[in-house]
Parts: structure tokens; sequence; C-alpha cells
């Protein structure tokens, strides 16, 4: 039953990312008196547009969502005829967004907002230019800065879009542009404060850590005949990170602390982040992780009542206390746990977390964000690109298992 499920969803998964990239839904945000019209190669988080009525409003490109879906997409090039000319579209837009100066919006730029979405309008639009823009976390899809109050800064972005462009395969002038520009982004500032994974928090985390440790270490070897220099920049940079991520383990707690805050602890320290990043970064599975992932297990089958009754593959969320929508378990928090798995060997416990997903997917094969912890219902939004890619890269992981 698994085998079959995982070929019909596999065909699914590769919709939901098509239905994605360089999308053709128009988006009216209203309350911003904005019409958005998806640029060729923007990918946006969900092509389902909502205004948290009661779906959110995904329809943004992120810098993280859609290196994950280009990612993905390159596992499955042979299956998508356009896959190549996708991707391309995919780095002249990101290209592009470099060129954004909030200080040269139009001085009525907030003229067009509701008086009741006023208090949603970002106050330090005119700090967006130069190196902030990477920093910038999601722009909207027609290529424009969001004028919304969002958390921000974020690093992650550029050093996932960075180990893309390496997967990939960079040849064109434009995509070995790109590459060193993400890789000088990261050089200036993995080791800098941002907010994490959830955009959440502001801190040191161990996802953009590791994802940063390892494009500059890709990146050191990629640049090494071309220009020895940058290539040692790299070298070194990657390495001090590796020194920084492994203080991230908590011998105390048992587990790998996600984030380390200027305030002090958090309570989201245990956070599946941890294990995403192992498998964005191509982490090798060592005792720390498996502890951290264990952790997380015990975690989830414990409060989430859909996991009562089954055993070694709970449905796993983000963090304890998780409030967001259901703060419920997330298809690619349930297949991250698969993908460690099979990255670490054990086909008997990767099988179990996929059978989970299986069993709480809808038959269309369209995920959304969430699944609720109690219900089993799908929540938030229900179509998400992340979703797709974290099935293709986890079946991926799966498949090289009999290799």
């Amino acid at each position: 039953m698994l085998e079959s499920w995982i070929a019909r969803q596999r065909e699914h998964a590769i919709s939901g990312l098509l239905r994605s990239i360089s999308c053709p839904v128009v988006k009216a945000r209203q309350g911003f008196g904005q019409v958005i019209t998806p640029a060729k190669g923007s990918v946006v988080a969900s092509p389902i547009p909502a205004s948290y009525d009661p779906d959110p409003d995904y329809f943004f490109h992120w810098f993280r969502d859609s290196a994950a879906v280009m990612d993905a997409l390159a596992l499955v090039r042979d299956a998508v005829p356009q896959s190549r000319r996708l991707f391309e579209d995919f780095v002249d837009f990101s290209l592009k967004l470099s060129g954004l100066d909030g200080r040269r919006m139009p001085p009525d730029w907030r003229a067009a907002t509701a008086p009741d979405f006023e208090r949603f309008l970002r106050k330090d639009i005119a700090q967006a230019h130069g190196d902030a823009i990477a920093a910038e976390t999601r722009v909207n899809p027609d290529g424009t800065l969001d004028i919304t109050d969002w958390p921000r800064p974020q690093h992650d972005g550029p050093a996932l879009r960075a180990l893309t462009l390496m997967h990939w395969g960079p040849v064109r002038e434009a995509e070995i542009s790109l590459l060193k520009q993400d890789l000088a982004f990261v050089l200036s500032h993995a080791s800098h404060p941002c907010f994490d994974i959830w955009e959440e928090e502001l801190g040191l985390h161990y996802y953009t850590v590791s994802v940063s440790e390892a494009a500059l270490t890709a990146g050191a070897a990629w640049f090494k005949p071309s220009d020895p220099g940058f290539s040692a920049d790299c070298a070194r940079q990657g390495g001090a990170l590796a020194a920084l991520r492994q203080s991230f383990w908590s011998q105390d707690q048992g587990h790998i602390r996600s984030r380390f805050l200027p305030q002090g602890r958090s309570a989201k320290e245990l956070d599946i982040s941890v294990i995403l990043a192992a498998n964005h970064a191509k982490l090798a599975s060592d005792s720390r992780l498996i502890a951290t992932l264990d952790r997380l297990a015990a975690l989830f089958r414990e409060s989430y009542a859909i996991n009562r009754e089954h055993g070694p593959g709970p449905a796993m969320g983000r963090y304890a206390g998780d409030v967001y929508y259901s703060g419920g378990a997330y298809y690619f928090s349930t297949l991250g746990a698969a993908e460690f798995c099979y990255r670490a060997g054990d086909r008997t416990r990767g099988d179990a977390f996929l059978e989970t997903v299986r069993r709480f997917a809808p038959e269309s094969g369209l995920m959304a964000e969430q699944f609720d912890q109690t219900t089993g219902v799908p929540t938030s939004a229900k179509d998400l690109a992340w979703s797709h890619a974290a099935f293709l890269t986890c079946a991926h992981a799966r498949e090289a298992m009999h290799v």
C-alpha cells in the first residue's frame, strides 16, 4: 500500500511544485490596495489566494521556500521537460530582486491602504536596499517589496538558494553571478543574529548556521579553480560555522538546541528545525541528531491525540506549545523526520513516519501545511509548495537507500 501511494503522491507533488512556480493566479490584496500578478520565475508559497479568512495569505515569494521548491524540482527534472527553463526563470527573477530599493518607493505608497490595515504596514521600508534585500524574508511574487510589518532580517534564504544553484549546476553567467552574490551575503551575515526558520524569534539559530556552513563549504570547492581567494574565504568561514554548530548541543537537555537568544532561554529549543537543518545541509547522521529526533518524537507522541495509538512514526510538529492555526502536525515536519531516518539508513523508522503522512494525506494528493493534532484534518494553507517539496526529497532519500 505504501509503495503504490508513494508513486501516486510523487505525481501529485510534482504538480504541486508546478502550480507554485510562475503561478498564473492574480491575487488582490484589497486591504493594501494591491493587485499582485506573479512574474515569471517567482515561486509562491501557496498558489491559493487567501486573506486569513481563515487560511493564511501565503501568496509571497519566500527566499527559503522558493529555494526548497527549486531544489526539489532538480530531483525530478527528468520528469519535467520544462524544468531547466523554470530554473533559469527563477535565477533571472532572483537577480532582479537585488535591485529593489525601498528608498525609491513613491511618497504616497501608503495611500492605497485601508485605515484598518495601516497598523500592518512596515515602518522600515527605506532600509530595504543593497545587502538588506537578501535578508528580506519574502517579497511579492511580482518582484516588489513586501510592505507589511513582517519579521526580518532572515539569513537562511541566500544559503539555501546557493545550495540549490550548486545542485542544479550553474552554467550561465547569471547563475554564477547569483551564486557568488548569495555566498558573499552568507560570508558577511551567517554569524549575525536573525529571525529563525519560523520567523518568530531573533537570535542565532542551528538551522541558519547549518545551511550557511554547508553553502560556504560547497561554495569553497566550487570556486576554488576560478577564484581561489574567494574560495579560501568561504572555507575559513565555513570552518568557523562548523565549530559554532557544535556548540548547540546541550548535554544536560540531551538534545541539540535550536537557538541561542540574546535574552536567554526559549521554550522552542527542542524544535524540528534541527532535523530539517540536517536534511537541508546534508549533515551526517550522528548520535546527537538521533537523540534530538528521539526527544521530538516522544514530545509529539505524548502531546498529539492522533499519535496516541501509533508507535514508531508519530505525526511531528514544530515545537512544544505551538499555537499557530491548529498548533498541529506539519506535513513537512513528519516528512522531514522520515527523510532524516532514510538518510541515516533506518528504513523501518522512515517508513513508519511516511506511513503516518499517508494516513493523513487526502486522496486528492493536495498537501496543506498542517494536519490537526486531534482530528487529523488538513489545516492552515491548503496547498503548500514546501509540503510537496518535502515529499519529493523524502521519497528521493528513500530511493537512494536501494542504490
